[in-house]
Order: structure tokens, then C-alpha cells, then sequence
């Protein structure tokens, strides 16, 4: 098997031979990755926006019980609908992050803002199982928020059988897809 000459690529063209077409287009798809910080700006600001209705929807859940103190249901699936909204929070957080990381740059985490293991992003498939299992958790919030407040055993039923059917076509997905697997190359470092 014969190798290529030194300097040349697969193309068959030499690194020193680029036509400037080639050096233009180039430059536009380098370029054109910084539209990544559109989504990322507004997931950013959508994550705040959450975090700011969930705050005030705490204080909000806090004076309604504080006023009306008898019906317990209510008053456990007004916190669920806060955990709710930070989870949603937290995964646009997360996106922006994803995003951020993989079409911008690597951001370089010191010490003291260690980002956790598995919130690291190595690629596409990385930033996807993270934001299904963040849409797993929330839409598991999201059912236990409605049975609290069911108006009948049958609708819960219901509910809680398509978000099963759900979640089983997320988790297939994702091991189809070879992120599920734990022979990913980056997990054994």
C-alpha cells in the first residue's frame, strides 16, 4: 500500500495549493459557526427566565398557603410546579452550555467551578442524553404535579401511560442511537 506524499490530503489537493474559493468558503462555514451563539444567548435568557418565574412562583405558592392553609393537595402540587419550572430551568441551562461548548469553544473550568463528570460534553450525543434525561425528569415531575390534582383515578391512568410511552421511546433512542452504551470512548477516561 503506497502512502500519500507528504502535505498532500485525501483531496489529492496540497496543503499549500488551496484555491482561494476553497480559502473563502472556508472562512464563511468558520464563521458561520459563531451562530451558535444565538441559541446560546437565547437559552441562556430563557434559563433565567424560568429561574425568575420559579422564584416568583415560590413566593407566590408561599403567600396562597399562607392564606389558605387546609387543602394539603394543592399546596404540594403548587411546590411541584416549582421544581418543575427550575428543572426546565436547569435543562435550558444545560443546552446553553452544551451548545456553548460544542460550537464555540471547550470553556475552561478552574478548580473552584469544576463542572461535574456527567454534565461534561463531548459531542451531539452527549448534549442530547443529557436533555432527555432532564425531559425524562421533568415530565416525571409533571405527572406526579397532575395526580396530586387529578380530577379521577382513570385520568391519571391515562396521563401516566403516555408519559410512559414516552420516556420507553426516549430510553430506546438514546441506546439505539450508542449513547446508552458504557463503551463510549470518553467515559473510559
Amino acid at each position: 500500500m503506497q502512502s500519500e506524499p507528504e502535505g498532500e490530503e485525501a483531496g489529492g489537493e496540497s496543503k499549500g495549493n488551496v484555491s482561494p474559493g476553497n480559502i473563502g468558503l472556508e472562512r464563511v462555514l468558520a464563521t458561520s459557526l459563531r451562530l451558535a451563539y444565538i441559541p446560546v444567548t437565547v437559552l441562556l435568557l430563557a434559563a433565567l427566565g424560568a429561574f425568575v418565574y420559579g422564584t416568583y412562583f415560590f413566593i407566590h405558592s408561599v403567600r396562597e398557603i399562607v392564606d389558605r392553609p387546609v387543602p394539603v393537595g394543592h399546596q404540594i402540587g403548587l411546590f411541584l410546579v416549582d421544581v418543575d419550572l427550575f428543572l426546565i430551568g436547569a435543562t435550558l441551562l444545560i443546552s446553553a452550555v452544551g451548545f456553548y461548548e460544542l460550537f464555540v469553544r471547550e470553556i475552561p473550568f478552574e478548580r473552584a467551578t469544576r463542572v461535574p463528570a456527567w454534565l461534561e460534553m463531548h459531542d451531539l450525543n452527549d448534549l442530547k442524553g443529557r436533555v432527555i434525561a432532564m425531559i425524562v425528569l421533568v415530565v416525571s415531575v409533571t405527572f406526579a404535579e397532575v395526580v396530586v390534582d387529578a380530577p379521577s383515578g382513570r385520568y391519571a391512568l391515562e396521563l401516566g401511560g403516555g408519559i410512559a410511552v414516552v420516556i420507553v421511546a426516549l430510553t430506546v433512542f438514546l441506546r439505539w442511537s450508542g449513547h446508552g452504551t458504557e463503551n463510549d470512548s470518553h467515559r473510559d477516561r
